[in-house]
């Protein structure tokens, strides 16, 4: 039992000094792998801190380019909305320009090219924020063409074709024949202008020279007495007169007369000019009167003339030219940012 013992023991003995040796082999193994590991968590570390500092440097630059992108976009977005305010403000000065040029020539045409050509600019521009503009612009420029306007340029010259021919209409001072007389006078030209004639079978059946010579004078009294009371009739005349004032015109008064109704035409094509429409109006008024009063209505051409001086009353209403409130009203909105 006690060789047992020993040889147990010794086994033992053996087993353990094997099992330490192990533990030594394998704690020396573990002390080199952490000798590595701690090596390897030093470089790592290294490369960390590395990292971190490359990594403060990156996020550094990537500060930077965010802020210069802000910056930029910030550049950007002045320039766009400086570039928009000065086409608005560009469009709106175009615009009461083109009013301006409408009033003074009396036509929508100034008009119609500055809303046509705002039209294009805000197209070729494309900022949705001015779409706004652009709809009240195509609105206003379809309400413009289609308004009526006066024809300011054709009233102008039938007025000065009337100032023209101021001198050409007759007057009831003039001492013109009546027309009733010309017939008598063209019935007594054939009279007057056949010569008495004689054939060789009169003269062979007619009786003494005496009697010829008696015919002949007979003949020539006749047509004296007839052109006679012809000049008669002509030096007396019976008319109606209902103004007298207006027969009894000296030549003199009839040159200042002609004058003034050319200074009422005058006028009343300063008034149009200036859009005095009323004014125009009266001074047409003025001439229709002077006309009736002074001139022979009975005459085509002064007929003419009043029928022209009453087509110029009708033409000369006072009608505002359009305005394109709805576009300005847009454009002050785009420049409020609104």
């Amino acid at each position: 039992m006690a060789l047992s013992a020993l040889v147990g023991v010794g086994l033992l003995w053996q087993r353990l000094s094997l099992t330490q040796q192990e533990l030594a082999r394998r704690s020396a193994e573990w002390q080199a792998d952490v000798a590595a590991a701690r090596a390897l968590a030093e470089q790592a570390q290294a490369s960390a801190s590395e990292l971190q500092a490359r990594l403060g440097v990156a996020e550094l630059k990537l500060s930077e380019v965010v802020l210069q992108r802000s910056q930029l976009e910030e550049l950007m977005l002045a320039v766009s909305r400086s570039r928009d305010d000065a086409l608005v403000q560009e469009l709106e000065a175009t615009l009461r320009l083109a009013i301006q040029q409408s009033q003074l020539t009396g036509s929508v045409q100034p008009l119609v090219i500055a809303l046509q050509a705002a039209q294009q600019r805000l197209e070729r521009a494309a900022q949705p924020r001015l779409n706004p503009v652009q709809r009240a612009i195509a609105r206003d420029l379809a309400r413009v063409q289609s308004a009526a306007v006066l024809d300011v340029p054709a009233l102008i010259g039938r007025l000065d074709e009337l100032a023209r021919q101021v001198d050409e209409w007759p007057l009831k001072a003039d001492a013109s024949p009546p027309r009733t007389e010309q017939p008598k006078k063209n019935a007594l030209r054939p009279a007057r202008a056949a010569p008495p004639t004689s054939s060789p079978a009169s003269e062979a059946t007619s009786g003494s020279p005496w009697q010829r010579v008696h015919d002949w004078a007979e003949l020539a009294l006749q047509q004296g007495w007839e052109r006679i009371q012809a000049s008669l009739r002509d030096l007396v005349r019976l008319r109606r007169i209902d103004s007298p004032e207006a027969v009894l015109l000296a030549p003199e008064q009839t040159y200042f007369l002609r004058e003034h109704v050319r200074l009422l035409l005058l006028n009343a094509r300063l008034g149009v000019l200036a859009r005095q429409f009323d004014s125009a109006r009266a001074d047409v008024r003025a001439v229709q009167r002077h006309l009736q009063r002074y001139f022979d209505t009975e005459q085509p051409r002064v007929q003419v003339t009043m029928q022209t001086l009453e087509e110029l009353l009708r033409d000369l209403r006072h009608e505002g030219l359009p305005r394109p409130d709805e576009t300005l009203a847009a454009l002050a909105a785009a420049a409020e940012g609104r």
